[in-house]
């Protein structure tokens, strides 16, 4: 069934390029143009922090420092039994991306939100609350720094966590599972607010 549906896929797909008169080919990777590392440590980052709380999984670790790379992300901070770097199963995942994006390591998630408050980031939980709010009809404000504070695999947010948030979003799902992986989360949200606080 699989073999017959990517058949189809790739069919139409030669199908619509030979209707666009136009020979599509992959581009290679000295043609994307990424910068080095160097280059991203002094380019001006988007004004956003992740914070990983108590996420255990050194897959999702790496992931999220990958996709905190694609998007400028200021910094990721690790906390209580979040893997640190250097890991080979975080490498595996990140490609890199631990070398390019600037990290610290809290043992208590508090520590973590009470130096981000203190340093004026508006803190926002990304997890369903009582009081949450769909990630569409946040007002981001560009004037602002923000820090997203991303839970546990399991238990989400923690609730040493829940105090020291200012907001808390959620992105809207209408199948039948109530939550995403934390890394697709992540990737979802980072976009989020890359796209909005960009100027």
């Amino acid at each position: 069934m699989l073999k017959i549906l990517s058949e189809m896929l790739q069919e139409f797909s030669v199908k619509f390029n030979k209707k666009r008169n136009i020979l599509v080919q992959k581009l290679k990777l000295e043609q994307l143009g990424r910068i080095d590392v160097e280059s991203f440590k002094k380019v001006e980052k988007t004004p956003l922090i992740v914070v990983l709380d108590n996420v255990r999984s050194m897959h999702n670790v790496g992931a999220i420092f990958r996709t905190a790379d694609a998007f400028l992300i200021e910094k990721i901070i690790l906390c209580g039994i979040t893997p640190q770097p250097p890991h080979r199963e975080i490498h595996k995942a990140a490609l890199g991306a631990t070398e390019s994006v600037d990290w610290v390591y809290f043992e208590k998630i508090e520590g973590a939100l009470q130096y981000l408050k203190n340093q004026r980031y508006q803190v926002v939980g990304i997890e369903q609350t009582t009081d949450s709010q769909m990630i569409t009809d946040f007002d981001f404000n560009q004037s602002s720094r923000y820090a997203l504070v991303l839970g546990n695999e399991v238990e989400g947010v923690s609730d040493e966590a829940l105090p020291y948030c200012d907001a808390f979003l959620e992105i809207p799902q209408l199948g039948t599972k109530h939550s995403l992986n934390v890394s697709v989360c992540g990737g979802i949200v980072m976009w989020e607010f890359f796209n909005k606080l960009r100027r």
